[in-house]
């Protein structure tokens, strides 16, 4: 796992083996997981997606605590997924990162507490699958417009986005802040460091990268 310019966002790309069967690969391990965060990944939600080419979903977060954590990767055709930094006092506030996600490289993006999360499918039944910390809960499930001038994403082109009704009607960046509906950089930390704590024999110590907060 590799850290993305976004604290808080890495990216894994497994090693895959082929032979005159298929395919396999492990695309997700716990022992690395926690090499690289610090903590365990808590599993309480696994979701799946199937998706036509330019479906948008997202820029989706939860308020923290407890947030929602995400690892994320397509099993089946192609998405441009799409980490957002929405925690205000961030050194990255309002800046995004875009990964390949298919079923040929593999990848898988993990972005903690805190952070948006969309995708655009690029092929036809693109499948995306992902594994969540925390159970989906409406009253704290938050979004921002995917087509934010402000945020400016730039989704590939000679796609039209599909949205949802839901996602169509979400505030800009610029709204949800003035509206008190970010979380902030400083509350996430603290998040994250207490599930460190946690840890048997956690000491609360951060990874290299990780916020000193």
């Amino acid at each position: 796992m590799r850290p993305l310019g976004i604290e808080g966002a890495w990216v894994d790309t497994p090693r895959v083996f082929e032979d005159r069967r298929g395919r396999f690969h492990e695309w997700f391990r716990a022992d690395r997981f926690r090499a690289v965060t610090g903590h365990t990944m808590a599993l309480q939600q696994a979701n799946c997606s199937r998706s036509v080419p330019g479906t948008l979903r997202g820029v989706h977060y939860a308020a923290v605590p407890p947030g929602q954590a995400k690892y994320v990767t397509c099993v089946s055709g192609a998405v441009l997924d799409v980490v957002v930094d929405l925690r205000t006092g961030s050194p990255t506030f309002g800046t995004w990162e875009a990964v390949r996600l298919d079923d040929r490289e593999h990848r898988a993006v993990y972005l903690s507490e805190g952070l948006g999360h969309a995708f655009m499918a690029l092929d036809e039944d693109s499948t995306v699958v992902y594994l969540c910390s925390e159970p989906y809960a409406p009253d704290r499930e938050f979004g921002i417009h995917p087509l934010d001038p402000d945020l400016a994403v730039e989704w590939p082109e000679g796609l039209t986005p599909r949205l949802s009704d839901k996602d169509a009607a979400a505030p800009t960046l610029a709204e949800a802040e003035r509206l008190g509906l970010l979380p902030s950089y400083g509350a996430c930390a603290a998040y994250r460091r207490r599930l460190r704590e946690a840890e048997p024999g956690g000491r609360g110590a951060a990874p290299a990268g990780a916020p000193a907060l």
